[in-house]
């Protein structure tokens, strides 16, 4: 009986055993379902992004910036690999906690003990990251300051990306990668580099160190110089290995922008300006080549410049591009203009003479008036010695609405049509009310202010026998379309009579071009200030050639010389007959002035 009982007993505490752990078994098994459930159904969101973390790769396909090229195809910008140096904190510091609980354990010393103080961890930490000479040997590499490094790499332990230093050298990314520092990586980049430096810099601008256009034509031609970086996603296993692309996108190649500068006319012009700025002391200077036959600018230049692969000493006033910035009057460059408005409108003929006696009027009570009285002069003569009382003469002759709207007609008042960045169209105003007096100062280049470039345009337009075009900075296939705003044997005339300002008695006779026939006009202007006129001067010296058929413009200014010269056939025109004259040879132009004259390029003297 006894036994029955004992044997019945064993029995219920073996089925009863058996119930508790196939209940514990389902519990468990409703558990990872309800588990799997919510990760699945409720959150799945999550589930996807933690596995995604451990398994999902994007790797950028990284595209280089577009090269900048001249007409000829020579390199103006381009691109160089380079390496940034960054850290990521946050491994740092889990390194430096690695190193703490291994000495921990090492002494004998319960770890978690140490994790639990905070403050005791942080100094301990300290005290590893400055026993590693590595990282001052960062530093020095870098040179930075010491306390700059490590204030970036465990002044913010929580942060996991912060640039060390960007675009090192070759060596200095060698020299790091085997100082092998945890949490310190190397970055592949690109730095633009700019070979013609100063020369071209202006044209150009530069960009910043993430490859951003700045200014220039990096800045106008910014997004088509970038292109697109492409995406490659994939996914892959515990041992590395890809198993699966999940989104590829293709990369979008950037564009290269051929220019119209020649780079051998570029650096004719930048020293020659350089030159003339140095020479006669100028607070600046700028100057312009443009073809005639089809509008593209072959070169522009200013001074002072900067070198844009080194901004350093690049202060605001050096990286302005005068050329198409600053404004001023352009004197007795703008009376081919006049002249012409009055072959135009048919009031002169190219043979008339215009008399000038007695050297002075007054038009609406001021005065209008040469350096002395020169009675009878041909329209050759009045450009020739550069007489204020010739052209206003022609000019108060001429309806006032007929005149103004010549000056628009030719591009003042308007951008030129480059599109580059920073271009002022001038101070121009059309639609006012014009006395007579203002009439009169217009037509000799007062009661306006120009850009080089909008003055470039107009010669250019005389060069190109009456057809105004616009500029363009980049390489043509052919010409631009133009609109004639002028007689072709009118300009002609014109350009001939401005041959006579190198002849004796001219205003640039002591400048000589060597080998060609060139017409062009010296122009002086007061700067202009609160209530009048100062007493610095602008001078200007601008022409095209050669007379026999044009090919080039010519325009350069120098600001504000120093000294007792002051005139543009002194200061400017010495810059002018170099650049014209080797700009025609680099473009195998043949000489059409017999004999070759040596080049003087001293004295001079401008109305």
């Amino acid at each position: 009986m006894r036994a029955a009982k004992r044997k019945s007993n064993a029995n219920n505490l073996i089925t009863w055993r058996f119930v508790l752990v196939c209940a514990a078994v389902l519990l468990v098994f409703v558990t990872l379902v309800a588990r799997a459930a919510y990760l699945q159904v409720i959150e799945p969101d999550k589930a996807r992004s933690e596995n995604a973390k451990r398994t999902v790769r994007v790797e950028k396909l990284h595209v280089q910036r577009g090269m900048i090229f001249d007409r000829q195809g020579k390199e103006l910008a381009v691109s160089v690999p380079v390496v940034s140096v960054y850290a990521d904190p946050k491994a740092i510091d889990k390194y430096l906690q690695s190193k703490v609980v291994k000495r921990a354990k090492k002494q004998g010393e319960d770890p978690q003990d140490i994790l639990d103080r905070p403050e005791h961890l942080a100094d301990l930490k300290a005290a590893f990251y400055k026993q590693d000479m590595r990282w001052r040997e960062l530093a020095d590499v870098l040179r930075l300051e010491r306390s700059n490094v490590d204030t970036r790499l465990i002044g913010d332990k929580d942060r996991r990306f912060i640039y060390l230093k960007r675009q090192v050298t070759p060596a200095v990314a060698n020299y790091i990668n085997e100082l092998n520092l945890p949490g310190v990586h190397l970055l592949d980049e690109s730095k633009r580099y700019y070979p013609a430096g100063e020369v071209t810099a202006h044209v150009l601008g530069f960009t910043n160190i993430d490859g951003q256009g700045i200014e220039g034509i990096e800045k106008l031609y910014d997004e088509a110089l970038t292109g697109t970086e492409g995406r490659r996603t994939i996914r892959k296993d515990a041992r590395g290995r890809e198993v699966a692309v999940l989104d590829e996108r293709q990369r979008v190649e950037p564009e290269d922008i051929q220019l119209s500068i020649d780079q051998r006319i570029q650096v004719i012009a930048y020293k020659a300006l350089k030159s003339a700025v140095l020479t006669y002391k100028a607070t600046s200077g700028s100057a312009m080549v443009v073809d005639v036959k089809t509008g593209e600018i072959l070169a522009m230049v200013n001074s002072p410049s900067f070198n844009p692969n080194n901004l350093e000493d690049a202060a605001p006033h050096k990286r302005r591009n005068r050329a198409i910035t600053d404004l001023f009057e352009p004197g007795s460059t703008i009376k081919p203009l006049t002249i012409l408005a009055g072959l135009d409108y048919g009031n002169i003929d190219a043979n008339d003479t215009i008399d000038t006696y007695p050297g002075w009027m007054r038009v609406g009570g001021s005065l209008v008036q040469d350096t002395r009285n020169r009675g009878e002069m041909s329209l050759r003569e009045i450009l020739k010695v550069s007489s204020n009382m010739g052209v206003a003469k022609i000019s108060q002759d001429l309806p006032k609405d007929y005149f103004v709207g010549l000056f628009e007609r030719v591009g003042f008042g308007s951008d030129t049509g480059t599109g580059m960045v920073g271009e002022s169209s001038g101070l121009f105003y059309p639609n006012r009310r014009w006395s007579d007096f203002e009439i009169a100062t217009l037509s000799f280049g007062y009661a306006i202010s120009v850009s080089t470039a909008q003055l470039a345009r107009f010669y250019a337009t005389l060069g190109a026998g009456g057809i105004s075009r616009p500029l363009t900075i980049l390489k043509q296939e052919e010409p631009l379309p133009g609109e004639r705003v002028f007689q072709e044997q009118d300009a002609k005339a014109v350009v001939e009579m401005m041959e006579s300002v190198f002849e004796k008695g001219g205003t640039a006779n002591k400048v000589k071009v060597d080998g060609y026939r060139v017409a062009a006009k010296t122009g002086t202007s007061k700067k202009a200030v609160a209530g009048g006129y100062g007493d610095e001067y602008v001078g200007y010296f601008a022409g095209v050639g050669p007379v026999s058929d044009p090919r080039l413009a010519v325009v350069v200014m120098v600001n504000e010389p120093g000294g007792d010269v002051y005139y543009g056939g002194a200061t400017a025109g010495p810059a002018f007959a170099e650049i014209i004259s080797n700009a025609l040879r680099i473009l195998n132009v043949a000489p059409d002035l017999e004999p070759v004259a040596n080049l003087a390029v001293k004295g001079g003297g401008d109305a």
